[in-house]
């Protein structure tokens, strides 16, 4: 079975089997650039368009290849998780291309667009208050009732492994990039584009996180050397 937490570091193969595994069932998302940006900042761009991925996040990749990592006799109960939006939904639309049930646990105030998506791809929505400890007691009785094997956003190989396909693509179209920015929310796409162009890069990018200033929780954990959780993100 697929670990549930990260127990060692994907390697170059894992996200090369990654990628075959789920080219069936996502996109390779568009490489674009943009002169206006180029002329200002005299350098030369390219953004990996995540934006045109199924459910329109780069959590597809993670999600898919997740659940096809389960033996499919172990996915007769279905999956589960905790998220406030894409993750849950990337989950709920991998989860209905196999017929497996998707279990998902939202907090309240979760944007009702979000809600509604997770709905329309099939997942089953329990509720709960909008905190960290709500979300993971609540995912733990959902588990208890349906032996659903959770699967994590981001604290996940499996996840890790397919969404360090996104910045594997984007080194096979542009191999000799200097530098590579990177969104962070949990980390699961930083872990595995950091992966990637260790593994992929022409001359090894240098890989930096961005984050909001006012959801500053990796910036900080970084500094202190432990996680730091994100108590009230202004985003």
């Amino acid at each position: 079975m697929s670990p549930s937490v990260l127990d060692r570091i994907p390697n170059k193969e894992d996200i090369i089997g990654a990628a075959g595994i789920i080219k069936p069932y996502v996109n390779r998302t568009p490489v674009l650039t943009s002169a206006t940006f180029n002329k200002r900042y005299n350098s030369e761009l390219y953004f990996k368009c995540e934006n045109f991925q199924k459910v329109g996040a780069f959590k597809s990749r993670g999600a898919v290849h997740a659940l096809l990592s389960i033996p499919e006799p172990d996915r007769i109960n279905g999956v589960c998780t905790h998220s406030s939006g894409n993750h849950a939904q990337a989950l709920a639309r991998a989860a209905g291309l196999f017929g497996v049930p998707a279990y998902i646990v939202m907090p309240e105030n979760s944007p009702q667009v979000k809600i509604d998506a997770v709905r329309n791809y099939g997942g089953r929505i329990t509720f709960c208050k909008p905190n960290l400890e709500a979300r993971e007691a609540t995912l733990k009785e959902v588990q208890k009732q349906t032996g659903a094997i959770e699967v994590h956003p981001y604290d996940n190989y499996d996840i890790i492994a397919g969404q360090a396909t996104a910045a594997k693509e984007l080194l096979e179209e542009v191999p000799d990039l200097d530098m590579v920015l990177c969104p962070v929310g949990g980390g699961g796409l930083l872990a595995g584009t950091a992966l990637a162009v260790q593994y992929f890069s022409a001359n090894r990018a240098t890989v930096v996180a961005c984050e909001p200033e006012g959801a500053d929780d990796a910036f900080r954990s970084f500094q202190k050397g432990k996680i730091v959780p994100s108590v009230s993100p202004h985003t």
